[in-house]
């Protein structure tokens, strides 16, 4: 006779034990007791401070020529759909764009090895500017936020989902992404 298989049990739950179970001891039973909020406390809202420059969520300070920010995927997806970096900015934009570089861009680009070294050459046209770091590490996506949120006068170019969400989170922040052998800008004008 064969042998029946055994299946695996999915979504099996540990057993938890009631705080009002026998077995427990008086020193591990915890009794969490809700709190009543107080009707004549006054609630405090916190709430960020948004800039200046938004006037019912639109920004003023963008305008041409635009103000880009790069990231380092963004650099490797343009090489890989073939499109120019500053060519398809103007395209996209219809208006002089002038694409900046921090250096923790440059520096991520530089570990990341020989297989990159395309980018390496890419960014080296004199035609991107370089924005100097004055914080501590390389890591990109801190230094373009904190960027972004100190001035709301760039437009971030990335393909990274996370720096993506990141950004969306500031108001007045367009993004920029590679798509369908083209750079597309979402969120730019009313709404933003």
């Amino acid at each position: 006779m064969p042998k029946a298989k055994k299946t695996r049990k999915f979504a099996v739950q540990r057993k938890i034990l009631k705080q009002t179970d026998s077995r427990l001891k008086e020193a591990d039973r915890v009794i969490r007791k809700k709190k009543k909020d107080d009707e004549n406390e006054i609630k405090i809202n916190e709430a960020p401070q948004t800039s200046s420059a938004l006037f019912f969520n639109y920004n003023t300070q963008l305008g041409p020529p635009y103000l880009i920010i790069l990231d380092t995927n963004f650099v490797n997806f343009a090489i890989k759909v073939k499109v120019d970096i500053i060519d398809g900015m103007m395209d996209c934009m219809y208006a002089k764009c002038i694409p900046y570089l921090t250096d923790c861009v440059r520096g991520e680009l530089e570990t990341m090895g020989e297989r990159y070294r395309l980018a390496l050459k890419i960014i080296k046209d004199p035609r991107i500017k370089s924005l100097a770091c004055t914080h501590k590490g390389i890591y990109a996506d801190d230094c373009i936020v904190a960027r972004v949120k100190q001035s709301k006068c760039y437009i971030v170019a990335t393909c990274d989902k996370l720096l993506k969400r990141r950004i969306r989170k500031i108001v007045g922040v367009p993004i920029m992404t590679v798509g369908q052998h083209k750079f597309v800008v979402e969120r730019m004008g009313m709404g933003v």
